[in-house]
Formats: structure tokens, sequence, C-alpha cells
């Protein structure tokens, strides 16, 4: 292609604005965004000084942008879980290529239906897996896939969300109620299904899972607390202080994540106000949250092999960690660390860093800027669907063992079938 493709970006966000359009704006010669929907006003201001887009090319929302006839080669996804899979249809009834965030939607036919109809419409759809994308899962993968620990038998892997992202995003935030976004093993966790999936090269038959929402819940408010924590007695005491997470960490390290969530373009007088009057002033024990803050679940693979994985808020840090366990050796991997521990049954262990193996980590683990680039060259005509791309059709199973696992879970842990 000798121009520049096109790009409408719905959802301008953390992921929309905040993440993708300052990729894209970095490659002009590759891709351009010509239009932007947000229902915040000052988040569509923001994408205008970010790209330079006309004030006419901006919408009130996704629906009202749709409603156009098509202005783009590309729509960006980026919008809450709920909106997707209908902004998803028209999108790719009005012909777009898409990159779709996480999850796909919140029902298996929902993510099948979108999928049937990327294929009917000859329709490039990537959802946004970045993990697949990091060195960090690259370099396992290439080490399984070369047989380096023989065939993979066991797989062990961990989610440490960590106490305060938990309270940020699962209490207080966007993705607390499953009945507003989904469920958490879903809308968190299809990233780690698919990761599972993949370095396997496995589908998976059976799914049993058991958690719970443990600690979050008003009847364990600690004594003297108050519904907001700019007003609580006991909040030098608390871990999930929100004073502490927000103005005290704004002070420290000024505009940056999670801050620009909980006000745009973040001062202390939009912080202190939105600490007074919006969701995450609240107290986490006071919240509408319903989604576990723990999780377990269990996968048998086609071929009998097993995977375990574990999604926990109650760490002291965040990050992945996983144990592989296959015929001729075994992998000990954590991504926070960025190591990767190769043990060959009879031989001297191996340790990898990851960190010689890229220059740029930054925005999840380096998975990001990787993803998008793929994307656009994959729209562009410059490059085939990889095995990396996770297109529309490979991302449905992460969800259907996902919503299975859900299932199970509701269920007391009962073993639930993949077809």
């Amino acid at each position: 292609m000798d121009r520049p493709i096109t790009i409408a970006v719905a959802g301008c966000g953390s992921r929309g604005q905040d993440t993708y359009s300052k990729i894209l704006v970095n490659m002009p010669e590759k891709a351009k965004i010509v239009a932007a929907a947000d229902i915040n006003p000052e988040k569509l201001a923001g994408m205008r000084r970010l790209t330079g887009i006309d004030e006419s090319a901006c919408y009130a929302s996704a629906e009202e942008m749709l409603a156009q006839p098509r202005l783009a080669d590309v729509m960006l996804i980026c919008t809450p879980d709920r909106c997707h899979y209908a902004q998803a249809k028209e999108a790719l009834l009005k012909d777009y290529h898409l990159l779709l965030e996480k999850p796909i939607a919140p029902e298996a036919a929902q993510c099948r239906e979108l999928s049937d109809l990327a294929l009917a419409r000859n329709r490039k759809v990537a959802v946004c897996h970045v993990l697949r994308y990091t060195p960090f899962y690259q370099k396992i993968k290439q080490l399984l896939d070369c047989g380096t620990i023989g065939d993979t038998v066991n797989i062990q892997a961990i989610e440490s969300v960590c106490y305060w992202h938990q309270a940020h995003s699962f209490v207080r935030g966007n993705w607390r109620n499953a009945g507003l976004s989904s469920c958490m093993i879903l809308q968190k966790c299809c990233h780690d299904m698919d990761i599972l999936l993949w370095l396997t090269g496995k589908h998976c038959k059976y799914v049993s899972s058991f958690g719970s929402l443990s600690l979050f819940k008003e009847e364990n408010a600690p004594k003297g607390s108050a519904m907001r924590c700019l007003d609580c007695s006991v909040a030098d005491t608390c871990p999930y202080n929100a004073v502490r997470f927000y103005l005290d960490e704004f002070h420290r390290t000024g505009d940056d994540w999670p801050q620009n969530v909980v006000a745009f373009e973040p001062t202390e007088e939009k912080l202190l106000s939105a600490l007074r009057e919006g969701p995450y002033g609240r107290c986490v024990y006071h919240c509408d949250n319903d989604v576990v803050d723990h999780q377990v679940v269990n996968l048998e693979l086609e071929d009998g092999s097993t995977c375990n994985f574990t999604m926990t808020a109650f760490t002291a840090h965040g990050g992945r960690t996983i144990r592989i366990g296959g015929t001729k050796g075994e992998i000990l991997a954590d991504m926070k660390a960025n190591t990767i521990r190769v043990m060959r049954y009879g031989e001297e262990d191996e340790v990898i860093d990851v960190r010689k193996l890229a220059d740029d980590f930054s925005g999840h683990a380096g998975g990001d800027a990787v993803m998008v680039h793929e994307f656009i060259d994959l729209v562009r005509g410059e490059i085939e669907m990889s095995p990396t791309l996770t297109a529309i059709d490979r991302s449905v199973e992460s969800h259907l063992v996902a919503l299975a696992a859900e299932e199970s879970r509701l269920d007391h842990g009962r073993p639930i079938r993949i077809s």
C-alpha cells in the first residue's frame, strides 16, 4: 500500500488514546488517525491535540461515529467491555478492519458470531492479547517449539494482580462489576487462557474452577471506616487508602497511570475533586463490586496434558510467573524479573536474561507496540497473518475457556466440556 492506512478510534481512554494512539502517531508513513469518538469531551479534546484531527471528525459516542458512512480503513474499539459486541458487529458490517480490545464480547455466542462475521466479510480482526507479543512469552514459545524440554505435560501459571491494582480496577474501577463489564476470569485473564493455549499449541477439552470475592465487601470494613477515604478515620492504617494511591503517588511520579484514569490530564485539584465525588475515592469495602478477588482454573487439554492457573489479588507486587514441565526438562520463568530458567534433566541450568532480547519493554512488557505495528503491517498487506497475531478466530477459544471457567466456578467446580 502506497499510502498510510486510515484509522478511526472508538474509545479515547487509557488504551485507545494513551496507548494505541500514541504508538500510531509515531508511524505516520504507515497509519493516520482520521476520526475519534468518546463520551467524554475532555478526552476528545486530548485526541485532537495528540493527533491533529479536525473537530468535525470527533464524535460524542462510538455509535454516532458508526452511524456515519465508513470513515477509515480500520477501527480501534477500546470502549467498555459490554459495548464491544454491538460496536464490532456494526463496524464489520461497514467493512472496517478491527483492532478489538479484549474481551471480544461477554457471551460465547457473541464471540462466535463476530468471528464468523469477520470471515464472511473478509475483514482482518485482531484481538488485543498483548502478552503474545512480549519478548518474554515469545522466547518461551520458541523454547517449547524447538523441543527444548520435550513434550509439554503440565503448566502452572500465576497472575499476581497486586493488592492496589485489584482495588483500582476491579473494586473501584470500570471492571468491578460483572454486569457492567464481564466476569473477572474473562476480562482480566482471557490473556492468560490465550497464552496457555498458544504456548502448548493444543485445544482445551475440560475446565474446572473455584474462586470467590473474599475481602472487598461491606462486612469486612474496619471499625470506624467511612464511605470515602478523604473522610475516613482509619485511612492512615489502610493499605487501600485512595489518597495514598492517587494523590500521594501523583506528587511523587506526576501525570501517569493510574492517576490519569482517575482524572484526565490530572492536577492536584482534579484528583481531589475525583476523590470527593468519583468512584475512585470510595472505600474498597463499600463499593458495588462483585467480581472475584481470587480464582483457580484447571484445564485438561486434548492430549491429557494439564494446566493450572491462579489469579489472585493478594500479592504485594504484580506480575506473572510460569512453570512448564516437559518430558525432557522444565522451564521456570518470572515476567517481572524478566528471567527464564531452563532446566534440562541431567544438565546444568541455563538462565536467560530477557532484558537482553529487546530494547523496549514499555507498554505491557514490550507487547503493545509490537502488536500495533504487526496489525498495521497486516492490513497494509506487508505481512501475512503470523502465528503470533491473535486473529479473532484464534482468540475465541480463550474466551470459551474463560466463560466455561466462570460457569464451573458458579457451580462449585463442576467440570465443563469445551466443544
